[in-house]
């Protein structure tokens, strides 16, 4: 018997391996030990082969590591491994990595176990409260445990139910003994949320979103919907009723994709105030072993909902039922690295093979997502009014030019005041007087500054020239706490030069704003002002964000000020003032998605405004106040918006009208990676008309907008495609076939529907 091994590979091909004849044929998607060059390696089984390797000698697989009738990737695991394999051209074992929990692919140790604890879950419903009181009537600790048990989601250890309760073990043996809840020995997983407590939900859903609830919950198997809704219009509370249909009524599970790390603990906390401890998490700031014990969890069937970003898509359910995408337009779905598939794209995919619904929810949704509804690919959904009856909050627009005309004006006037502070330099007046008042009043704020750092770059006075990275080509970002310079891109630090490296001037100035120096003029400006920054910088904590949000929602904080981490999925009633302190950051960068992304960047942070009785107001500075994606923001107006750009999207053609791949060339050498580009892209175009295909067209090659990373110079172009060409298919030949020379490390990757091309 033959069998086909991925490994974790950078080859597109399985490998074949023999089982030993004392060795039951093991089920495709599991996990075994084979022998691999010098050493062994752990792959998963894609089925049975007749494929006999030629010039090598066959060799048997040392061990299977999964039970016989449970593998570690289910079957519908291993088909949507299959698909990012295929749409993305990526290597299967790649996929396969990506899809489980690092221990498993380790071979230095077994995976690790938790401890025995006692359990207990609810053996007999009681939907009655006339049967609750007749049962408990002279019991009342027997009863606030049992509605306690059933509000965590009808299972929980022991331990913590006496410890909310202030009971003893007597009130829990008492109910076992009545046949009311059953005990349990449960292994004991780590879960690094269970100390949250759970928020207070709307106890009843608005008619609008009642009519919602019953449409997706009644659709046909494998719908797929958009869920348009303003922010603060309550898409959560929809995903909630979407999900105590499906999975406790239907007995099935669900997915919950959130975009950001940093949103995953409100989301967390939001559904176990539904679900209880039905819920795991999983997402790359686990631990290896929470991470895995969430895995084991959810892959036995213990809880039944998955929560997290990118990677809980690979949740191994089975019976799925729902997959939601909240904050479907997030960038930050799209992985990065190989396999670099795009998670919502999959979510629509493995929902669809499920027979599962798949809910794409977004303030703003991507234009892809949009024109997939307008075609009648998604059913589409809208709710057009907040929650709770609130206003969104209106935007003033301050021109930064106008304003600091007026600036230099004032000073001229008066030549002997004082030079103006850092805080006036950065914070208009509109902006200045805004926040003053909510801090008068008690009120919070949010100050949106999407650039890390205390200066974005430094220059020399005397001849212009920037400090630049010595690996990348982009300029090095002025960090004041710890003091020196930056490369955001490879990491690259250094110290802070007193001279200028190309004329040894002496004058060096900071130019520009980050996050650290609207931190300092603000505190400098108000000094009993309690302040939080939120950025990388901040965050590298493994609850770093948790802990900032939770001071927020405690009402710790006065202003919070961030990067772009603030601007989405975050609910305070108690904020009621947002200012963009430069809306211009990135408007104008060379790639097409850009006015879309500031759009929605300035649309999901005026939505953190006003979200409690006490309304709220945004201010949003700018250079550039007549830009289409400024003054649609201004006006909340999302179809404006989308008509602007998708005739801007026409001519040039580009996404949602065309398919794009990019196909990025990178090396050590500058002249080799220019000389590499063009002969991939005259042998791609050659492979194209050679095999005739239709509807594919080559646009470059070009040195990419930043020309070098890390030390490796990059060219790059672009494949478009109508929706009908096989792009997959000539991608894959084009990567297993194309002359790559080997001198200066040269390399050529493939990224279909990328997010940015930088």
């Amino acid at each position: 018997m033959l069998v086909s091994v991925a490994l974790s590979v950078p080859l597109f091909h399985g490998f074949t391996y023999a089982v030993p004849r004392d060795t039951p044929m093991p089920l495709p998607g599991t996990r075994v030990l084979v022998p691999w060059r010098r050493g062994r390696e752990i792959g998963v089984v894609l089925g049975p082969t007749d494929v006999v390797p030629t010039g090598v000698q066959l060799r048997s697989i040392s061990r299977v590591l999964d039970a016989a009738d449970r593998p570690a990737v289910p079957e519908s695991l291993l088909a949507l491994a299959t698909w990012i394999a295929d749409y993305y051209v990526a290597p299967i074992g790649q996929v396969l990595r990506a899809a489980l929990p690092t221990v498993l692919w380790s071979t230095a140790k077994p995976a690790p176990t938790g401890r025995t604890q006692r359990v207990a879950e609810i053996a007999l419903e009681l939907p009655s409260l006339l049967d609750r009181e007749q049962r408990f009537a002279r019991a009342p600790k027997q009863r606030a445990l049992y509605e306690l048990l059933e509000s965590s989601g009808g299972r929980a250890p022991v331990a913590r139910l006496l410890e909310q309760l202030g009971v003893t073990n007597g009130v829990v043996d008492a109910l076992a003994k009545k046949g009311i809840v059953r005990l349990i020995d449960a292994e004991q997983l780590r879960d690094p949320f269970a100390e949250r407590a759970a928020v207070t939900l709307p106890p009843t859903p608005t008619p609008a979103q009642r009519r919602i609830v019953e449409a997706l919950t009644g659709a046909p198997p494998g719908t797929s919907a958009l869920l348009h809704g303003i922010t603060g219009s309550g898409k959560t509370l929809v995903y909630i009723e979407v999900l105590r249909h499906i999975v406790r009524t239907l007995g099935r599970t669900a997915i919950v994709l959130v975009p950001e790390i940093a949103l995953t603990p409100q989301t967390v906390d939001r559904f176990r105030a539904a679900f209880g401890d039905d819920i795991a998490v999983l997402h790359s700031a686990l631990s290896d072993g929470e991470r895995f014990d969430a895995w084991r969890a959810l892959r036995r069937g213990d809880k039944r909902i998955a929560v997290g970003a990118r990677s809980a898509l690979f949740a191994p359910l089975d019976d799925l039922g729902v997959v939601i995408v909240d904050e479907e337009h997030e960038a930050s779905y799209k992985q990065a690295e190989t396999p670099r598939y795009h998670a919502r794209d999959a979510a629509l995919v493995r929902a669809k093979a499920a027979g599962a619904l798949c809910v794409l929810g977004s303030a703003t949704p991507s234009l892809e997502t949009w024109q997939g509804a307008a075609d009648g690919r998604h059913e589409h959904f809208t709710l057009t009014e907040r929650a709770g009856g609130g206003a969104l909050p209106p935007v003033r627009v301050v021109d930064l030019r106008a304003a600091r005309r007026v600036a230099a004006a004032e000073r001229r006037r008066a030549p002997g005041q004082d030079a103006p502070s850092a805080y006036a330099g950065i914070v208009t007046a509109p902006l200045d007087s805004a926040l003053r008042a909510r801090l008068t009043r008690g009120e919070q704020s949010l100050l949106l500054l999407n650039r890390r750092g205390y200066a974005a770059f430094v220059q020399c006075d005397e001849c212009g020239a920037p400090a630049t990275c010595p690996h990348c080509s982009i300029s090095l970002t002025y960090h004041r706490i710890p003091e020196g310079l930056a490369c955001h891109y490879c990491g690259h630090r250094e110290p802070m030069a007193t001279s200028c490296p190309v004329c040894n001037g002496t004058r060096l100035a900071r130019r520009g704003l980050g996050t650290q120096q609207v931190e300092r003029a603000v505190a400098e400006e108000f000094p009993e002002a309690r302040i939080a920054r939120m950025d990388v910088d901040t965050t590298t904590g493994k609850w770093a964000h948790a802990e900032i949000l939770d001071r927020v929602g405690r009402g710790e904080v006065d202003i919070l000020l961030g990067t772009q981490m603030i601007a989405k999925g975050l609910d305070f009633p108690n904020v009621t003032l947002v200012g963009v302190l430069d809306a211009d950051t990135g408007i104008n960068l060379p790639d097409f998605r850009a006015s879309e992304r500031c759009f929605q960047l300035l649309s999901q942070v005026a939505g953190r405004a006003g979200r409690g009785p006490k309304g709220g107001e945004v201010i949003i500075q700018t250079r550039v106040p007549e830009h289409h994606a400024v003054r649609c923001a201004l006006a909340h107006d999302y179809h404006a918006f989308v008509r602007e750009e998708l005739s801007a999207r026409r001519v040039p053609v580009y996404p949602p009208f065309v398919r794009v791949a990019n196909v990025l060339v990178s090396g050590l050498e500058q002249r080799a990676v220019a000389a590499c580009a063009a002969s991939v892209s005259t042998w791609l175009a050659e492979l194209i008309a050679a095999r005739r295909v239709e509807g594919l067209t080559l646009v470059g090659p070009a040195p990419s907008p930043i020309e070098k990373i890390k030390d490796r110079w990059r060219w790059h172009l672009l494949v478009k495609a109508d929706a009908k060409a096989p792009m997959a298919r000539v991608l894959r030949y084009f990567l297993e076939r194309v002359p790559v020379p080997a001198a200066h490390d040269l390399r050529v990757v493939v990224d279909r529907d990328p997010v940015q091309l930088l």
